[in-house]
């Protein structure tokens, strides 16, 4: 009798990080170790989920938390499905917004012909949501917010042949091959 395969079990970590940018070498080389080590994603898909984790992180410490207070990342890798990045902020910050009011401003920002005039403003429309296949965002009772960029693994094999096939139609990439 053949035995039935069990599924892997999520692995889960959660970092507490004070507001304080100069924590986020540390939580940059953690995701790409983690990513590079833990999972089955590629090393182009680890540099993606420590810029991924770099927006979410920055931007929780910049406007969702106040000096002093702390901010949460959770990684959950599930094996067989997919990768979420979770960051949870006070709200405390001193631009407070809700879910709703966030979700409004990434719709906003996605539209086509929407023109950024400013160097920043580009990091949850684009880098997140880009390299994301889900992002959600939730008040939380606390008073904060919560955002989780996912990406399932059988969209990724589907992202890189595109981006291959982008980079061979646009002059000016070098495409290397194996």
């Amino acid at each position: 009798m053949e035995k039935e395969k069990v599924p892997a079990q999520p692995m889960r970590i959660s970092i507490l990080l004070p507001t304080n940018a100069y924590f986020m070498s540390g939580i940059r080389d953690f995701t790409m170790t983690f990513i590079k080590n833990a999972t089955s994603f590629s090393e182009q898909w680890a540099y993606r989920f420590q810029s991924i984790v770099d927006e979410l992180c920055n931007n929780a410490i910049e406007y969702g938390s106040s000096p002093g207070q702390d901010i949460k990342l959770t990684l959950t890798y599930s094996p067989e499905t997919s990768l979420s990045i979770c960051v949870e902020d006070t709200g405390t910050g001193n631009k407070k917004i809700t879910a709703d009011e966030l979700q409004k401003l990434i719709d906003e920002r996605r539209k086509p012909g929407y023109v950024n005039t400013g160097i920043r403003g580009r990091g949850l429309a684009n880098i997140i949501v880009n390299w994301s296949d889900g992002v959600t965002f939730e008040d939380l009772p606390s008073g904060g917010l919560k955002v989780t960029a996912t990406k399932n693994l059988d969209k990724v094999q589907d992202d890189i042949a595109q981006d291959q096939a982008k980079k061979v139609s646009e002059p000016g990439h070098l495409v290397l091959t194996e």
